[in-house]
């Protein structure tokens, strides 16, 4: 594992606050349309949860809360958490308009053990999520923390594959393995190009084995893995929707595995 900045997670909280509000008002996330009752959730981690009523969820980086929400909307009893505290914040306002009873806390992912004393039996983490954690084996300790036996771990990622590109995806930028602390300056932000604003981002790729090597450390059993030739959302440069919300690059269409899933149960 590379070596990172002490600070990494005070520059990312930062560039999520900034992001967040942006975020907010985009049609990308279409928050009008979801408080008149769109669910945000995709297929593919529909198809893993299913029915969750009665379960307790904890919905790990769920940034302003449209999943979290979701799930409660679903019958869920669900705990969300993310870094940034404008995006709890938010979250925690869409909560009471829509009268559910999702709760939210502020917390960066290694230090919610000391925030929060519960078992689940979901944990929940989809999208962008991994990327923004340098140490998997932490972060997989956690997960193990917060699942009651029997309970299981739902990720849906994008692919280690998609962040070795450059941003116009035509050339190899970055390893596919956890090599370098991965460090940029952005304009814009996926939900809004146009967005002014400015930021700095510190993230790190993980490879398929480290994530999965990970969860078989802390004693997790696989029970389910699969590839994606497709994403759902229309947040990377150049995308085409292929139909059903299957966005692919047309020079690489059936080629590049741009998402995963895994589904891990503890014993």
């Amino acid at each position: 594992m590379p070596d990172y900045p002490a600070n990494y997670s005070d520059i990312n909280r930062t560039l999520w606050n900034t992001k967040t509000t942006h975020h907010v008002a985009s049609e990308f996330y279409s928050v009008p349309a979801f408080l008149a009752g769109a669910s945000s959730l995709n297929d593919i981690e529909l198809a893993l949860l299913g029915d969750v009523a009665g379960h307790s969820v904890l919905h790990l980086q769920c940034h302003f809360g449209q999943d979290s929400l979701s799930l409660s909307r679903l019958g869920a009893h669900v705990t969300g958490v993310d870094l940034s505290d404008v995006a709890i914040a938010k979250a925690r306002e869409l909560n009471a308009q829509l009268g559910l009873d999702a709760q939210f806390i502020c917390a960066d992912v290694y230090a919610l053990p000391q925030h929060l004393q519960q078992q689940f039996d979901v944990v929940f983490t989809t999208y962008g999520v991994l990327g923004w954690l340098p140490d998997m084996e932490r972060w997989a300790a956690v997960v193990a923390h917060f699942l009651k036996p029997g309970g299981r771990l739902i990720l849906v990622e994008f692919h280690p594959v998609v962040w070795m590109f450059d941003n116009n995806f035509t050339r190899f930028d970055y390893s596919y393995f956890n090599r370098e602390t991965i460090t940029e300056q952005e304009t814009g932000t996926y939900a809004d190009r146009a967005a002014p604003i400015e930021t700095t981002s510190v993230s790190w790729n993980h490879s398929l084995s480290e994530v999965l090597g990970a969860l078989l450390g802390q004693g997790l059993e696989i029970r389910h893995f699969d590839e994606y030739d497709y994403s759902p959302y229309n947040c990377f440069a150049g995308l085409e929707d292929a139909g059903e919300r299957h966005y692919q690059f047309p020079h690489l269409r059936g080629k590049l595995p741009m998402v995963y899933s895994v589904v891990a149960q503890k014993e």
